[in-house]
């Protein structure tokens, strides 16, 4: 008997319980002890409950608002704008309670990409001395964990961690650099929201919508959305054709002692990070609308063979960002693609140059801005796409945005092209940023010029004053200049503040 009514307790104890769990206030991963929220603007905060349920959100003594969950169970307020601050808690009360401690308020920034964005600070120059210095309790870190989808999801799997060097070490090392350099000069507390996966283009980074609404970027969702309906038949032809062939290779290489063949790729599954809007989906809509200041961007080497498509891709990618996250145009910096493979030997070379033009031309969109990293690569390595110099990256980030975002007056940017005169076979250039401009190196290199007949030859270039004059043995009548134009240039022109000219073409409209 005693047996019987011990079981009838428990289970109706297992009864409330799960009555209560599945009623239960919940929150976002975003939301977690020592989150950064937003400074100065309305403070989004979000969750689900029961339909009906009643929900009060507390940020500190006075900040409060009130909402009620709708029929999905979904509820949000906005708590009243607040300036910086620290220890604080947040809570959220309903038929349950959740509370957030060391809670902070300040600056927010999302940095997003590919690998270069993705590079750990444990691999780059002097690691052990970045790590072991890494101990900075107000700047906050928060690590996107991967997740390619094929609908938009709610949540993400992370937490926010204050900058440890244990928290650090696997964190992006050029949102460290950025972040922690806004820190360190604002004085306030820093939030970072790290959301990248090496080896993406920008189509994945970018909502289904706002391809399917410029004509030019359909086909990237109808050729994704073909590879994945012919899935199944590529994988079996994969399995059944292009494996037995491999290793019917790798067997007559090994019988000639000759090295085997790599193994060659199956085609990408439905799941793949490649897929159109997979990782919109599943990196970015579930941080929408989580409040922040802007978003620092690198990435482009996945679509560096298709620039002319990027020119429209990546403002694409900023517009739709910008409109579903809700907070205006909000800044949205970028850095310029490094310098690439071997070092340029003709005075033209292409390769990279194109997608560094598409990414200049990006910044027709309002309050954007481009970090140069053109002469960050590793010298001694040059077929390294991962430069290990990421310092240097997050700090000319940050000069952009501590100049035109936090007032705080310093040249952000390089030397960059204005215009031209030709004067018989003499070429004079002006420029923006021009101060203090000079050459890294005995000799200004870089800079080639052509004439009616579009044969480029190197030119020979000197500075004057805030100017430079160009001419070719070879040009009786310089029509056209360009400067950096490869992957791996050979520009050494610099200001006075020591950041290194754009690359450029004035001849971008003859080739349209």
């Amino acid at each position: 008997m005693k047996i019987a009514m011990k079981i009838s307790a428990l289970l109706a104890s297992l009864s409330v319980f799960c009555s209560a769990a599945h009623g239960d206030l919940k929150m976002p991963a975003l939301f977690s002890d020592n989150m950064i929220l937003q400074r100065n603007r309305s403070i989004p905060i979000w969750g689900t409950a029961d339909a009906g349920e009643a929900v009060i959100v507390r940020l500190g003594e006075r900040n409060v608002a009130r909402a009620r969950a709708d029929a999905q169970g979904k509820w949000m307020v906005r708590l009243a704008p607040q300036e910086a601050a620290t220890g604080l808690s947040l809570s959220v009360t309903g038929k349950n309670a959740l509370i957030f401690r060391n809670v902070a308020v300040g600056e927010v920034w999302l940095c997003s990409g590919q690998s270069n964005m993705e590079f750990r600070v444990a691999n780059v120059n002097d690691a052990a001395g970045e790590i072991a210095a890494a101990n900075y309790p107000n700047l906050r870190l928060f690590n996107v964990a991967r997740n390619a989808t094929a609908t938009p999801q709610s949540d993400v799997k992370g937490s926010w961690a204050a900058c440890t060097p244990e928290s650090v070490r696997n964190f992006s090392a050029v949102a460290y650099f950025f972040g922690r350099e806004l820190h360190q000069k604002l004085g306030v507390p820093v939030g970072l929201i790290h959301s990248s996966w090496g080896g993406t283009a920008a189509e994945a980074w970018t909502s289904r919508e706002a391809l399917q609404n410029v004509p030019l970027l359909q086909p990237l969702v109808q050729n994704s959305d073909k590879l994945v309906e012919n899935y199944p038949a590529l994988f079996e032809k994969y399995q059944k054709e292009t494996l037995p062939a491999w290793e019917a290779e790798v067997a007559r290489a090994k019988a000639e002692g000759q090295p085997a063949p790599a193994k060659p790729t199956g085609p990408n599954a439905p799941d793949s990070p490649n897929r159109t809007s997979s990782l919109f989906n599943g990196m970015i809509a579930p941080l929408i609308p989580y409040g922040i200041k802007g978003v620092s961007w690198y990435q482009g080497e996945s679509n560096a063979g298709r620039a002319e498509v990027y020119r429209t891709l990546f403002p694409t990618l900023i517009s739709d960002w910008r409109a579903r996250f809700g907070q205006g145009d909000f800044p949205f910096y970028w850095v310029q693609l490094a310098n690439y493979q071997a070092l340029q030997k003709e005075p033209v070379e292409g390769g990279w140059a194109m997608i560094r033009e598409a990414q200049t031309l990006t910044l027709r969109l309002p309050r954007t801005g481009q970090a140069l990293a053109i002469d960050l690569a590793d010298r001694d390595n040059p077929g390294d796409i991962h430069p290990r110099n990421k310092k240097d990256v997050g700090h000319r980030l940050a000069l952009l945005a501590l100049n035109r975002e936090y007032g705080q007056k310093t040249i952000d940017s390089g030397p960059i092209f204005s215009s031209m005169t030709v004067t018989g076979n003499q070429v004079r250039l002006s420029f923006q940023n021009s101060d203090g401009l000079k050459a890294a190196g005995a000799k200004l290199l870089g800079f080639a010029i052509s004439g009616s007949d579009g044969v480029w030859k190197w030119a020979d270039a000197t500075i004057d004053g805030n100017q430079v004059v160009l001419s070719s043995p070879e040009v009786a009548r310089p029509v056209a200049v360009r400067y950096g134009w490869a992957s791996n240039p050979l520009g050494n022109l610099y200001n006075g503040a020591n950041l290194p000219a754009r690359p450029f073409r004035t001849d971008m409209d003859a080739e349209k």
